[in-house]
């Protein structure tokens, strides 16, 4: 589906922590970073399988927003979904925007990395 599914409010989310939300039954993490930075990954951790994505740790390598599992501190692209440290799953990403104060979050699965 093509559409933008509307989570919530951007006064709602914290700068560089995760909420999770739900959209046509997909757990997604969403990350504001201080930055002003939108992104939305997949809150199920690809090595474990946990859904945990939403808790993990936001950094920044060489300019990079990455985000580390709260599990395993595997450490991923924000803007990809893709693996920093070794190889292994990707996160899936989704796109993100917000129109007059509200985050939305285009229901269509964009990416999955490698």
């Amino acid at each position: 589906m093509l559409d933008w599914t509307t989570v919530c409010r951007l006064d709602e989310l914290r700068p560089d922590r995760g909420a999770a939300v739900l959209v046509e039954g997909r757990q997604i993490a969403l990350f504001h970073l201080a930055s002003g930075e939108l992104y939305a990954v997949a809150h199920k951790d690809p090595v474990t399988g946990a859904n945990v994505m939403a808790h993990g740790i936001v950094g920044d390598r060489k300019g990079v927003p990455t985000l580390a599992s709260p599990l395993h501190k595997q450490v991923y692209d924000l803007r990809s979904g893709v693996p920093l440290d070794g190889s292994g799953g990707g996160l899936a990403t989704w796109e993100v925007r917000v129109r007059h104060g509200m985050v939305s979050v285009r229901a269509l699965l964009l990416a999955r990395a490698a």
